[in-house]
């Protein structure tokens, strides 16, 4: 199963529609989207607007892999859980958030282990091809996780 999660702040139609259409070419219906309240509803698998902290957690552990939205509560809670995740930044250009900090985001992120950046919806395809090919089990080495808690704390204190 693959997981798709937007958050719970905002809906995230671009990215929910690039990842229908990639399943839709490899006839994959194995797909759980999270979209957000009023998002895009995909015509294929399982559809939530909202999924509990519990049960995300649950279906995290059974995904072969997470594609979200760049949010770093996001990448944080897959990586802690050994698991890849394909992450596209909303754009503040299109509306879908009020500033770039999400491209800022993977552009500290983009080298981690496990994480996998498609910066568009044209890059979506290639970047979800590439993180199926990742292990099963990602490790998050403790230097990368000091490196990222070093990260936020600069910008949040």
């Amino acid at each position: 199963m693959i997981l798709v999660t937007v958050g719970t702040q905002l809906t995230f139609d671009r990215l929910i529609r690039a990842v229908e259409s990639w399943a839709q070419a490899q006839g994959r219906t194995d797909l759980v989207f999270q979209t957000g309240k009023g998002g895009y509803k995909p015509s294929i698998g399982k559809v939530c607007e909202f999924i509990g902290p519990v049960e995300l957690d649950r279906m995290i552990s059974e995904a072969e892999l997470v594609i979200g939205h760049a949010g770093i509560g996001t990448i944080i809670s897959r990586l802690s859980l050994s698991k890849p995740i394909v992450v596209m930044p909303r754009l503040y250009a299109l509306g879908e958030h009020r500033n770039d900090h999400q491209k800022a985001t993977v552009a500290h992120m983009r080298h981690m282990p496990g994480v996998v950046v498609a910066d568009d919806e044209q890059a979506l395809a290639e970047a979800i091809n590439t993180a199926r090919g990742l292990a099963d089990r990602i490790e998050f080495p403790c230097e990368a996780q000091q490196q990222l808690t070093d990260y936020i704390r600069q910008r949040v204190l």
